[in-house]
């Protein structure tokens, strides 16, 4: 999977959506230290899901037919996803 485009999306506690998305790290560390934010900063790949990249990867096998349901797919994370935990715009 060489070449392949991430970004960095962070998510603030208890949103149902991201509040925002950086394609540098740094540039998303900044923005939340410079707001005191808390919540997780996280790297996904851009062009695929993170479903079908966690399988390309070998960090996901499907085990089941529940494994493969729109509903399992759609709501999909990886642990092997690159993360950052913040508390009031600092690295917990």
């Amino acid at each position: 999977m060489t070449g392949l485009k991430e970004v960095w999306v962070f998510s603030g506690v208890n949103a149902k959506f991201p509040a925002a998305v950086f394609d540098v790290k740094e540039d998303a560390l900044g923005w939340i230290k410079k707001n005191r934010l808390t919540g997780v900063l996280t790297k996904y790949p851009v062009g695929i899901s993170v479903y079908e990249w966690a399988i390309e990867i070998g960090n996901f096998k499907v085990r089941s037919g529940r494994d493969s349901t729109p509903e399992f797919i759609g709501k999909f994370s990886s642990a092997a996803q690159e993360h950052m935990h913040f508390e009031d715009g600092n690295f917990d």
